[in-house]
This record gives C-alpha cells, sequence and structure tokens, in this order.
C-alpha cells in the first residue's frame, strides 16, 4: 500500500549522509567473508531465477532502493568507491562488461575483437551504439575519455590513473614524459575503431573495460568543468540516465531508449533514497517502501542480521565476497613511521569477538591483504598463501613492540586519532578496537567521524593518522589490491613508499608466467605485511533482503551491485 509521504524521505532530511564502505566496487563494512567467493556473479537473492515459467512482470517497473551514502562523482573518471560504482554501471557501459553468470568480460560497446599473437595489441570492433542525446559512440570517445584519466595537467587528478598505465607510453604521459597523447597505446583508427597497445601482455585486460576508470565519455564534456554535477549536462550510453537528483535526498535513474540493448532492461525507473541509518533502511523495507535493503550499497543494523535471516529465509542472503576490511596508517606522520608502533597496535585486535558480537555477518579473521575469492595461478591466492604467517593475535608481544617503540620516538604513551565515515557498523567496530587497544595496551584514542565525501578528501589529501578502510576487487587477480601501495599510487593514500615492493609489483606487471607472477605478489604481500602499513581486521561478506518479486539483481565475486537487468514480478 503507497503512503503519501514514505518514512525515508522525512528522516532523510535530517539524517547525515554517509557510506559503509571504502576502495571500490562493492564493500559492507558489516560483512565479511564465510566462504570462498567464486568468478561468477550470484542473484542477490535465493529467489531471483529471472522471469520465466510463467512469471509475470508487473506493470509498475520503479525500482526502491535505498543508498547509505550519495555518491561522491558521477564522473567516471574521477570515482574510487562503489557506491558511484553501482550507478554509474547504471549509466555507462564501457568496451566489455561484465557476464552476470560466468563474470567473465563480454561484449560491450565493443561487439568484436581481435588480439596480436604477442599479446599486445588489441583491435576494438565498436556496435551501433548511440549516446543518450543521439550522437554515435565512437572510438575517439573512448581515446578522449583515457585521455582525461591520463592528463598531467588535469584540475583533479585521477585516482584510478594507474589502471591504465597497462597501455604503452601512459605512465610516461601521465609523468609528462611524453607530450604527445599520440604516442600513447590508444588510437581510434576510424569511429568503429580503437586500437589499443600495451606494454605488456595483461591476462585480464578485457576484464580490466569494464571498470568505470575505462568508460567513454561525450565530448561535450570537455569544456565544461561542472558536466558531472548537474543533470541535464550529463550524457550516457549506458542503459539508464539520471533524471532527477536532490542532492543528499535522492535520485533516480531512467530506462534510456538510445541504449543498444534497451529490449533488455525491463526497469523503467530506479528510485534511490539517500538515507545513512541501517534502522531507518531495515524499517522501510519491512514497511515495504524499499524492494532491497544491505549491501553493498546500503547497510542492515549489524544486531538485525540474525534476526532478519530467522524472520525472513527467502529474502535475505549471505554471499561470500572477494574484499577485506582493515584500519590504514598515515606512515608518514610520527609515531606511525615507526613499523614497532604499527605492529603492536595490529597484534592487540582481537579478531572473531569483533565478529561474534559486532558484525554478525559470518566474516573470516583477516590477517592478509588479498581476500579468499582471488585467483592467481590457476587457483585461489589465498589457498596457496596463507595469511597466518604474517603475525598473530599477541597482546605480550604487542606490549614488547609498543614500549620499544614508544621509546625509539622518545614518547612515554600512546595518543592519537581513528578516523572512521558515517556508519553505524563503523563506529560500533571502531569503539570496540579503541578499547581494546586501551585495556591491551593503555592507547588513548579519539574516534573521528566524518561525512563520506570528507573522509574520502581526507584520506586522499593524508589529513588523518589512522582511518578505517576497506576494498574490493577491480577484477580478479591480486593485481588489484597489490599495486595500489607502489609509491605514489593515485589511491596509496598511506604514503608508504618501498623500491624494492614496487620493483616486485613491476617484475608481476611484465611477467605473463603465472608462476612467476604467484612469486612476486606472495613477496609482495610480505613486505607490505612486515612494514605493517594495514591492519587487516575480516574478509567479508554481503548481507542483503530481496523481496521475492525484485528479481534480475547481481553481486559479482568482489561483492559489485549491477541493478541493470533488475526488474519486478506482479505482487
Amino acid at each position: 500500500m503507497k503512503k503519501s509521504k514514505s518514512l525515508l524521505l522525512m528522516l532523510a532530511l535530517v539524517l547525515v549522509i554517509g557510506t559503509v564502505l571504502a576502495g571500490c566496487g562493492g564493500n559492507n563494512a558489516n560483512t565479511g567473508n564465510s566462504a570462498s567467493p567464486t568468478n561468477a556473479a550470484a542473484t542477490d537473492a535465493p529467489a531471483n531465477e529471472g522471469a520465466e515459467g510463467g512469471e509475470k512482470l508487473a506493470a509498475d517497473q520503479t525500482l526502491k532502493i535505498n543508498l547509505s551514502s550519495e555518491p561522491p562523482t558521477f564522473d567516471p573518471q574521477q570515482a574510487q568507491d562503489s557506491t558511484s560504482n553501482a550507478i554509474l554501471k547504471l549509466m555507462y557501459e564501457g568496451l566489455t562488461r561484465q557476464n552476470a553468470e560466468t563474470g567473465k568480460a563480454e561484449e560491450g560497446m565493443a561487439e568484436s575483437w581481435d588480439i596480436s599473437a604477442d599479446g599486445l595489441v588489441y583491435t576494438f570492433h565498436l556496435r551501433d551504439a548511440k549516446w543518450s542525446n543521439g550522437d554515435a559512440v565512437t572510438a575517439k570517445d573512448f581515446a578522449f575519455a583515457w585521455q582525461r584519466v591520463l592528463d598531467p595537467k588535469a584540475e583533479q587528478a585521477a585516482p584510478y590513473a594507474y589502471q591504465l598505465f597497462y597501455l604503452k607510453n601512459a605512465e610516461a604521459y601521465n609523468d609528462g614524459k611524453v607530450t604527445d597523447f599520440s604516442q600513447v597505446g590508444v588510437k581510434a583508427v576510424d569511429d568503429k575503431t580503437l586500437e589499443v597497445t600495451l606494454n605488456n601482455p595483461t591476462p585480464y585486460f578485457l576484464g580490466l573495460l569494464s571498470f568505470y576508470t575505462y568508460y567513454p565519455v561525450h565530448s561535450s564534456v570537455k569544456d565544461n568543468a561542472k558536466w558531472a554535477t548537474a543533470v541535464d549536462t550529463q550524457i550516457t550510453n549506458g542503459p539508464f540516465t539520471l533524471t532527477e537528483w536532490t542532492t543528499g535526498q535522492s535520485l533516480k535513474v531512467t530506462k534510456n531508449p538510445s541504449y543498444y540493448a534497451a529490449d533488455q532492461i525491463k526497469a523503467e525507473n530506479i528510485n534511490f533514497s539517500i538515507v545513512n541509518s541501517g534502522a531507518t533502511e531495515l524499517l522501510s523495507y519491512k514497511n515495504g517502501e524499499l524492494d532491497r535493503a544491505g549491501g553493498p550499497i546500503g547497510e542492515i543494523p549489524t544486531e538485525q542480521l540474525p534476526i532478519v535471516e530467522k524472520e525472513l529465509p527467502n529474502e535475505f542472503a549471505r554471499k561470500g565476497i572477494a574484499s577485506v576490511y582493515y584500519y590504514q596508517f598515515n606512515v608518514t606522520e610520527k609515531p606511525f613511521t615507526n613499523v614497532k608502533i604499527r605492529k603492536a597496535l595490529a597484534m592487540a585486535i582481537q579478531r572473531q569477538p569483533i565478529i561474534d558480537n559486532i558484525t554478525l555477518g559470518g566474516q573470516l579473521p583477516a590477517f592478509g591483504y588479498v581476500p579468499p575469492g582471488i585467483q592467481s595461478n590457476e587457483q585461489e591466492y589465498r589457498a596457496q598463501v596463507d595469511d597466518k604467517q604474517y603475525f598473530t593475535e599477541n597482546v605480550d608481544e604487542a606490549k614488547k613492540l609498543l614500549a620499544e617503540g614508544l621509546k625509539e620516538e622518545g614518547l612515554d604513551k600512546l595518543s592519537f586519532s581513528l578516523t572512521y565515515n558515517t556508519s553505524e557498523g563503523h563506529q560500533k567496530i571502531a569503539v570496540a578496537v579503541a578499547d581494546m587497544w586501551k585495556k591491551a595496551l593503555g592507547v588513548d584514542v579519539k574516534l573521528a567521524n566524518k561525512e563520506w565525501g570528507v573522509f574520502l578528501a581526507d584520506k586522499t589529501a593524508m589529513n588523518y593518522q589512522v582511518a578505517r578502510a576497506a576494498w574490493s576487487a577491480d577484477y580478479n587477480d591480486p593485481m588489484t589490491y597489490l599495486d595500489m601501495w607502489v609509491t605514489g599510487g593515485g589511491n596509496n593514500d598511506t604514503g608508504y613508499s618501498n623500491p624494492e615492493y614496487d620493483k616486485l609489483i613491476e617484475e608481476a606487471k611484465k611477467s605473463s608466467d603465472n608462476k612467476v607472477r604467484q612469486e612476486k605478489f606472495a613477496a609482495a604481500e610480505k613486505l607490505m605485511m612486515d612494514d605493517m602499513i594495514v591492519i587487516p581486521i575480516y574478509y567479508y561478506t554481503n548481507n542483503s533482503l530481496t523481496k521475492e518479486y525484485l528479481k534480475g539483481v547481481t553481486l559479482d565475486f568482489s561483492g559489485a551491485i549491477d541493478l541493470s537487468r533488475a526488474y519486478l514480478l506482479e505482487h
């Protein structure tokens, strides 16, 4: 039954916007990894089998979903979080897209491609596709978008510029060493042909092309720095267009009739409320005001997970995803320049009690950075490299290391600020960890809660001491976790710089031998964990509730959500 004014919209006016994830892809701060994920995407709820066998579509195909934070950007080249990812996936499409069943790259804007014998040159043949304003999508649009990503003079640097460094001369252009973009390995041969040349054979390159940093953007954005801040200046090539946006309250996407596969899109509209309260989201779901609740773009209160799992067994779903929840250090700021102090804090956290008493989502304690579910050398990386080798929970050893570290820094006691973005789940974890540090080590911790956009900006500017973070995969390879910590990396907001680490990552990128790559990855992860630039806490699961009449929602191996093929059955 419809209400004149929904509970969600009323409360949206007074609630602070935040999010439950960081990094890209799909992470939910209240969930972890109870089972090894696979490459394949999975339906979001047990009953999402599709509109077949006599099922009848609802007359009104308007989906109602909540976002626990507002997307920080609608510019694909500036995005770096999973909320933006979920919305951009509705608005844009790259050369490839991820198959919902297999998790593999399939034809997107490119209807076919050829790969040279040496694996270095990809020739993409674009399909007949249009932008939402009717213009043809051309190879030049991709070259233009990628140049924006790599532009060394950009007013705002693209955080994911390094994801294009697989292209010949891309890094040199981004560094200003090459000034002629025609020397970069991307060439619009004609309107329908894009030639891409790589530095080295890259087994996962086709999968990378479905990632938002590789999306095309319309040439009209060239002279409009504010194009992504207004609804009417956003021209998209994906299944939906942004048609309404009230900052801090709601946004709406509407089916794009110009999309080449519009006949596959059943939803006419998706209405997103923006409310940063898991309790409100759950209540709205139970009241029928939402078709879905929970991760990765919403939140169910952690204490409610065991309850709703029993109450709504046909609507509750838990999926292991390749994501990791952790705290990170600003290693350029004293006393966190001292590795002994960093290790002491890592060893003093008790992970299983956090999972058992706070997150309640079946997560796995994490002692490494690369989560289960990531493939390497033809099997899971984590099955080959045991994360227990890096460190253990040991309060006595932590006390000893802290005492040594403080003495080296000329300090008698440790006090610092722990920053997290607005979320009930993050707050509960932070309170628990701060209490553990206080009781075990006598450390005084000040908790700092920040709105999502401010939180991201402060982390990027390294305006923090210790901060909450999470990371999910952009593609299924250990590189998506490990290359972010190279010196000067666009997402390396710890300040970490280790030439030996940089060399290992570079060697892994240059090798097409899976055994060699595995050895380099293992050595690199060990090095970063020996240096303890992050404190792994748990590997994720994703917990969600989906109405039985909502079909077609998928989560990939990383936990990223795709709503583009979702639809409603008659109910």
